[in-house]
């Protein structure tokens, strides 16, 4: 019993120390692995906060290529509606300076053509220059007085008279001749300065399509670095999310693992201990039992024996006492004291002698041995000359009682 509440002492401290092993690897790991989520943690916070950041930023910067676009086309808008009306203001002086220049064309080359012999058809194109908006007040008055005058009448007049009326004409003719010339002047620099603002105007719209474009290219790029930003951001928080739930469940599985542990270990040192306790008690009880019961017996009556011849029947009855009694109240005794169940068992197994069969047949063959010896001791006067025999004999008798009771410790 002593042997198999040791080995089983051995067998738990084998177990514990593979279960501490555990205990002791787990907890490094989950520690390891805790210490690693924070820090992701922490990582993963800061990644969403810079997400966060660079979105609301570009969101701005979006907003203001979109404020910018919305000008610059409201620009477009304007400056083309500017455009248009120039245009059609440009158009319409144009047509009236070549309106009027190709009727003072006409007017000239009729006046010049015919000063005195003109039919009244002719004086028509002289006439049509009245209805120009562009002929001054002054030169309209001119050609009212010239038209004024009776083409029949200058047949009739004298020669200085006609000397005069051709004056007439002549001054009617230089001064179309310089309206025609400040007119088509004045076109052409009213065409030079529709070229330059027609000009202006497709510089300024190629800027402002420039402009526009690029913002509109700008806004395209940012708006994509936004979606992903805020898909990162959306990636990032689900993997906190993730990390958070993992650490929070390491930390309670670390929390619950080392409860467990310390437990188990106290549980262990208290088993170590009863263990420790029943093993001291066994002992006790087995020293009893061999100290008491066997060796004090053998040593006492094995030598009376040998000499006088003692009955087989008392030598069984001394080997029979109350050291079994004895033994079975001190275990229950320390049963009691430590709450030990085991204890409780072998006190029960030692007051029932469950080796009486065993003890028996090893009480048996000591009086065989016993009686072996005593005849050897009756013959010994008349076998003066097996006396070193017999002595020898005996002494491997005794060795071999010796042994036995070493047996019979062995078994209780």
């Amino acid at each position: 019993m002593a042997v198999k509440g040791k080995k089983e002492k051995h067998d738990e401290q084998v177990q514990f120390a593979a279960y501490k092993q555990f205990c002791d690897d787990t907890t490094v790991e989950k520690k390891r692995a805790i210490e690693e989520a924070n820090e992701k943690i922490e990582f993963l916070k800061a990644a969403i906060e810079k997400y966060a950041s660079d979105a609301a930023m570009l969101t701005k910067e979006i907003a203001a290529h979109d404020e910018d676009i919305s000008v610059w086309t409201g620009d477009q808008q304007a400056a083309t509606k500017v455009r248009n009306l120039e245009k059609a203001d440009y158009d319409a002086l144009h047509k009236d300076y070549s309106e009027s220049i190709d009727a003072l064309q006409r007017a000239i080359a009729v006046l010049k053509k015919q000063a005195y012999n003109r039919e009244q058809a002719s004086l028509t194109q002289v006439s049509a220059l009245r209805g120009l908006s562009l002929i001054p007040p002054e030169a309209k008055k001119a050609i009212d007085v010239f038209l004024a005058q009776d083409p029949e009448e200058g047949l009739a007049v004298s020669a200085p008279e006609a000397y005069g009326y051709e004056f007439q004409s002549h001054k009617i003719i230089e001064m179309l001749e310089k309206l025609l010339d400040k007119f088509i002047a004045e076109r052409t620099e009213t065409e030079k300065e529709e070229m330059n603002t027609q000009h202006a105007y497709d510089m300024l719209m190629q800027d402002l399509t420039a402009q526009i474009d690029q913002a509109k290219q700008d806004r395209t790029e940012k708006a994509a670095t936004k979606a992903k930003k805020l898909q990162a951001k959306a990636d990032a928080e689900g993997d906190l999310v993730d990390t958070t739930s993992t650490r929070d469940a390491d930390v309670k599985y670390l929390s619950d693992l080392t409860a467990t542990c310390e437990q188990k270990a106290t549980d262990f040192e208290s088993r170590q201990q009863l263990r420790a306790e029943e093993l001291l008690a066994i002992q006790k009880a087995i020293e009893i039992l061999s100290s008491a019961a066997v060796t004090g017996n053998a040593e006492k009556y094995l030598p009376t024996m040998l000499q006088k011849g003692t009955a087989l029947a008392a030598f069984r009855a001394d080997l029979q006492g109350p050291v079994q009694a004895k033994a079975a109240a001190y275990l229950q005794a320390r049963a009691s004291e430590l709450g030990s169940r085991v204890l409780t068992a072998i006190a029960g197994r030692v007051a029932e002698d469950p080796f009486r069969k065993v003890k028996k047949m090893i009480k048996d063959l000591l009086v065989r041995l016993m009686e072996e010896a005593n005849e050897e001791a009756e013959h010994k006067g008349w076998c003066d000359t097996e006396l070193a025999t017999n002595e020898q004999t005996r002494k491997e008798k005794t060795q071999a009682v010796e042994t036995l009771h070493a047996e019979i410790d062995e078994l209780e």
